[in-house]
């Protein structure tokens, strides 16, 4: 998620209910239209498709206040999936009523998955080949660097106090061994309330649930043991439950794909899922559809288009939810200190995929000179992130060829 607090509200002007506010509405091809070239050219991430966003409705169409947007971002960052495609279903919301929501999140995500899934079927076809193989083995290291610096610009805005700090580590610690990231970030949600509010609270309520998931873990486990073909349902389950509680940045999704279809179904390879990271950061639109690509990997046309639904699908719900009970929700204290806990966590396991994907990815003295000067580029001269892959991607060439 972009913004890791709620300080977000705090710079709007209040309000109830984001539905309450009378808005010049726009017709639903209008709202499709200018979602559909957004999601064709919002390259950079999450961070960058909210401003391409502010730029298009605050100041050009001005369809909304600067205040009025800034409330969106920080509604968005309070549910779980991508920020920047909640952000779009609740602009399309707001100016064409339900139509418009479904309007605008389908055609945002809409481009980018197209794109990914023809990336995804020439993978399958020649991902094999030395030409294909050398330019993602020189972005693989660039996308080390890239989640490095996500991890450090979202840390320091996470970690913020001591309860924080404790917690993180404890995250970070548990996550090197074999633990459910949902259940993971269940707990350090409930260990934030129990440090700061344990003598208002009583913790029995909220650890029967946990528990709960310590069961949906150990079956997970034993299915992958028992090597558990993923179906096209268990795979629509799988990313439905991702989109459904990923709090924090897009890439904290890795976290969730690597344990799930790497380490328990083993369907996928560390390397493949690198590669798929890859895809995702040369196409526009959102993080997720990552999703596209493994499950065309996977299973095919059907399971791309299964995986895409399936992710995307609780931020359509969750959206429309959280304008009902916003004034509520951003105004309590215990589900400010569980976000607080579950967005340390997701930077805990953003750190401990990261580790494990740069000891895959940086082989040799070249990936690991690639990686230092992608920091470098990255931490110093803030060097457009997606020059950097195309660099990267050259240089694998360049490396084949000479």
């Amino acid at each position: 998620m972009i913004c890791e607090s709620h300080h977000c509200f705090k710079a709007s002007r209040g309000g109830d209910s984001m539905l309450q506010e009378h808005q010049t509405k726009a017709s639903l091809l209008e709202v499709c239209l200018v979602f559909l070239r957004l999601g064709t050219l919002s390259f950079g991430g999450p961070a960058a498709h909210i401003a391409m966003m502010e730029d298009e409705f605050v100041q050009k169409r001005q369809w909304l206040e600067r205040g009025k947007f800034l409330e969106l971002v920080g509604a968005s960052n309070l549910i779980p999936g991508p920020t920047s495609t909640e952000l779009a279903i609740y602009i399309g919301y707001l100016k064409a009523g339900w139509p418009g929501l479904i309007g605008a999140g389908v055609f945002f995500i809409l481009p980018a998955m197209l794109i990914v899934l023809f990336l995804a079927h020439i993978y399958v076809l020649y991902g094999e080949l030395p030409q294909v193989s050398f330019a993602l083995y020189g972005v693989k290291p660039v996308i080390v660097a890239i989640i490095a610096q996500a991890i450090w610009n979202l840390g320091k805005t996470a970690v913020k106090d001591v309860p924080s700090g404790l917690i993180g580590g404890m995250a970070l610690g548990l996550s090197f061994f074999v633990v459910n990231p949902l259940f993971l970030l269940m707990l350090s949600g409930v260990a934030m309330i129990a440090i700061k509010r344990a003598h208002k609270i009583k913790m029995n309520v909220f650890f029967a649930p946990l528990l709960a998931l310590v069961d949906v873990t150990k079956n997970e486990a034993a299915q992958a043991a028992a090597g558990a073909k993923l179906s096209l349902a268990a795979l629509f389950v799988t990313f439905f439950k991702i989109g459904a509680v990923l709090y924090g940045s897009g890439y904290v999704l890795l976290a969730f794909l690597w344990k799930d279809f790497v380490q328990n179904y083993q369907v996928l390879t560390s390397q493949q899922l690198l590669d798929a990271v890859a895809i995702g950061q040369v196409t526009p639109g959102p993080v997720f559809t990552t999703a596209t690509f493994i499950g065309y990997v996977i299973a095919g046309i059907p399971g791309a288009i299964v995986a895409t639904i399936a992710i995307f699908l609780p931020s359509f719900v969750f959206v429309p939810v959280i304008s009902i009970f916003l004034s509520k929700i951003k105004n309590s204290a215990i589900a400010s200190d569980f976000l607080a806990g579950v967005i340390v966590a997701s930077l805990a396991l953003m750190a401990s995929v990261t580790w494990t994907l740069a000891m895959s990815s940086v082989i040799d003295w070249l990936t690991a000179l690639l990686a230092m000067l992608s920091c470098i580029a990255i931490f110093k001269y803030r060097v457009n992130t997606t020059w950097l892959i195309f660099g990267g991607g050259a240089i694998g060439i360049v490396q084949f060829l000479f």
